[in-house]
């Protein structure tokens, strides 16, 4: 590894230890020209997540899209930040055991209404309205019948 102050080539790792979120490592290590330490961090390289749009365009997993649409949903509700936090990462865990390079969108969508269903009623309504993008009333109150038939 090349110190970041020297330029050198030669550091040696003083200390490894896993990450905050146990999928990278963090070393530090001091140069043996300068002694400068540094922190690097170790992390596996994967291919992307390739999510399967309605439309068959493909684009890149992006967390903060399933995040912001499961927030705006359980806006005024009675869910902690935590909740929406470990549900997310449910989700997330759900979708890479997969094993897929490539997700159709509209599975995501079910885990995620299928996911908030379990935490708040109102959340999974609202979401659901948007997913299923509803072209009047009358669907939206057939989702709500088999919702409340399934209950």
């Amino acid at each position: 590894m090349k110190c970041p102050y020297c330029n050198a080539q030669d550091t040696k790792v003083i200390d490894s230890r896993p990450a905050d979120d146990n999928s990278s490592i963090r070393r530090r290590r001091q140069c043996e020209q300068c002694g400068k330490r540094f922190t690097t961090y170790e992390k596996l390289e994967t291919m992307p997540l390739m999510i399967i749009k309605k439309d068959n365009s493909r684009e890149t997993y992006d967390r903060s899209k399933m995040e912001k649409g499961i927030i705006l949903s359980c806006h005024k509700r009675p869910v902690s930040s935590q909740k929406i936090s470990e549900l997310i990462d449910q989700i997330e865990n759900q979708i890479f055991n997969m094993e897929e390079r490539e997700v159709p969108a509209s599975v995501v969508g079910e885990l995620v209404m299928k996911k908030l269903k379990e935490v708040d009623e109102v959340a999974y309504v609202r979401f659901a309205s948007v997913y299923r993008e509803f072209k009047d009333v009358n669907a939206f109150m057939d989702e709500l019948a088999t919702f409340l038939k399934n209950k």
